[in-house]
């Protein structure tokens, strides 16, 4: 980790967080006056009975929200900045207190305003008084048949703490409490076993190092495997009560109609991976012969990307060349995008005690986005930071052009903007660099790594969550080997043809903390392929598919997002996306072929 202490950063480095509070005491205040105001919200309880008393309640409900999403931005923000910060994270917990309390204090409002006479919802709905709500109202039609009874509903809310358990629990398991020993490195210097040193690892030029860090780790994993089992299992029966107390077929069915998307998206991104297999293993067999092995492991998948073409632009250098190459989508784009380093969304650099990785933060509402890198000078920094401002500039857009109820777009798109960015990039920097082979094969190779990791990796994730749900609604008890047994038999059928599968790969399930959200990771997948789909277009050059695309930008939560990537000029209802994506990767195995052949 970087010595560097908070302190010895450049403040045009680091985010402007003055736009939220200008101080912890004025977030202090906040929390205050936002806790008394959800606890006052129960005294509306029973009176929603005309469009006036109506009308205000949603407008109420509605500041009381964008206040909270402000407090727990700043404590997100605050606490990213350096955890070992006392003050940091007990906001951060008091956040989910908070939380807990409005969502107990508002349980009442839906089935109340569902309770209402046959029709007012639906004359609400189209009042322009309420035209801020609409898509709110839209939604409590559309669970009507899932809502509960008041007093169930503020019951539920209440169990939100308990529900979070297993998550929580698992977070730890794996951050603090797993030891998993140490691996002796290329020079034989035992170097201890961490998620960040298992990176480095996997792509070492020594086999052996590869190889024994894949194998403890999954071993290390397998010998906490019961207690793995127990806390998923909860997550699983969590999803199994749920869909059941609210009349769901599945928990998938539940979790879907709550994103407004229809179940055969999930099926029809399975098939159409499936058929991909073929290619996939293709593409395994061009990275055997290129790393020289007589078969291919698992431990060898993250070794020899290629090497031969290198960049190292710092911040300035990196934003500007994330401005070349998201030039195809308007001169008003790139202006927009060139405010986040002059007025400080970003911050920029590694800090002790500062979270790892990066991510972008576009829920205050009215102010700006906000976006944390841990920047480093090379090409993985870079497509970082072109990932973290495709969200920015789509909640950039979508806050400016939406009332808050309808801006914060869905989970389901929300990877969209940000992967059309990494592949706008990457075709930027082809074309920059047509005439070297070194970065044609470097780019090439990147970009079938990310579909590889994204989509079938993602897809065979999604598999399995299904695949555990399922067991669970047959009455099967969620044991250690069975979920391994279920898991392994999925790698087989991904990576089998290509590779000899280790046993111990059984194991991995349990190192994905995404699994603790359950029916996520296929978003990454669906959104990836219409991606590939929509930079195609946007790099056509018809400014009719950049204008379409422009406008998804705008539309935050206004639309049901299939209706959202329809306009985008993308339509995830039938596998045609994902098979053109699929197409594109094959496009892309026989350039990579073609390449390393013409070099040997």
């Amino acid at each position: 980790m970087d010595s560097k202490t908070r302190d010895d950063i450049d403040v045009k480095y680091k985010w402007d967080l003055t736009r939220l509070y200008a101080s912890d005491e004025d977030w202090e205040k906040e929390y205050q006056s936002i806790s008394e105001r959800a606890k006052a919200f129960r005294d509306r309880e029973d009176t929603l009975t005309s469009k006036e008393v109506v009308l205000d309640t949603f407008r109420e409900f509605t500041d009381i929200i964008l206040r909270f999403n402000y407090l727990a931005s700043y404590a997100t923000l605050r606490q990213s900045e350096d955890a070992s910060v006392a003050r940091y994270r007990a906001m951060e917990d008091r956040i989910s207190s908070l939380a807990s309390q409005i969502a107990a204090s508002t349980a009442f409002m839906v089935p109340e305003l569902l309770a209402l006479p046959e029709g007012t919802l639906e004359t609400y709905m189209a009042d322009p008084d309420f035209a801020d709500h609409d898509r709110t109202i839209r939604g409590m039609i559309r669970i009507k048949p899932h809502s509960l009874p008041k007093t169930e509903e503020y019951l539920v809310a209440m169990a939100g703490d308990v529900f979070s358990v297993p998550s929580q629990t698992a977070e730890l398991l794996r951050s603090l409490d797993l030891k998993l020993g140490s691996v002796r490195n290329e020079k034989g210097e035992r170097v201890p076993l961490t998620d960040a040193s298992f990176v480095l690892f996997l792509e070492s030029e020594d086999r052996r190092v590869r190889r024994t860090a894949f194998r403890r780790m999954m071993n290390g994993y397998a010998a906490m495997g019961n207690t793995f089992a127990a806390l998923y299992g909860g997550v699983v029966k969590e999803g199994r009560f749920s869909h059941m107390v609210r009349h769901y077929d599945s928990a998938r069915a539940e979790s879907m109609d709550g994103d407004d998307v229809p179940e055969l998206v999930y099926d029809n991104l399975i098939a159409a991976v499936h058929e991909g297999i073929g290619t996939l293993g293709a593409y395994l067999e061009l990275r055997r012969k290129k790393i020289g092995v007589p078969h291919l492991h698992m431990y060898d998948l993250y070794y020899g990307n290629e090497k031969g073409f290198e960049i190292h632009p710092d911040i300035e250098e990196a934003f500007a060349l994330f401005l070349e190459a998201v030039a195809p989508l308007g001169e008003d784009y790139v202006r927009d995008a060139s405010r986040a380093l002059t007025e400080r969304w970003i911050d920029v650099y590694e800090n002790k005690g500062k979270r790892s990785g990066a991510y972008s933060l576009g829920s205050a509402y009215g102010v700006t986005p906000y976006v944390m890198l841990n920047h480093k000078n090379n090409y993985d920094g870079l497509s970082t930071l072109c990932h973290e401002m495709g969200h920015a500039m789509h909640s950039f857009y979508s806050n400016a052009a939406q009332p808050y109820p309808k801006a914060d777009y869905s989970i389901f798109v929300a990877e969209v903007a940000s992967t059309t960015n990494e592949i706008l990039l990457n075709e930027y920097l082809r074309k920059k660099y047509r005439d070297d082979r070194a970065a044609q094969r470097a780019l090439i190779g990147n970009l079938l790594e990310h579909f590889r990791t994204t989509v079938f990796r993602q897809t065979m994730f999604a598999e399995f969550e299904h695949q555990a749900h399922q067991l669970a609604d047959n009455g099967e008890s969620l044991t250690a080997e069975l979920l391994s047994e279920t898991y392994l038999e999925l790698v087989k059928t991904y990576y089998g043809k290509a590779c000899t599968v280790d046993a111990c790969v059984a194991s991995e399930w349990m190192r994905i903390p995404h699994f603790y959200t359950p029916f996520y990771v296929y978003k990454y997948a669906t959104s990836f392929c219409a991606s590939i789909f929509l930079a195609r277009n946007i790099l056509s050059g018809d400014p009719e598919k950049v204008a379409s695309y422009r406008r998804f930008l705008t539309l935050g939560d206004s639309l049901p997002p299939i209706e959202e990537l329809r306009i985008a000029g993308v339509d995830l209802s039938t596998p045609e996306p994902i098979a053109q994506a699929l197409d594109y990767f094959a496009e892309l195995v026989y350039e990579y072929q073609t390449l390393l052949n013409e070099d040997e």
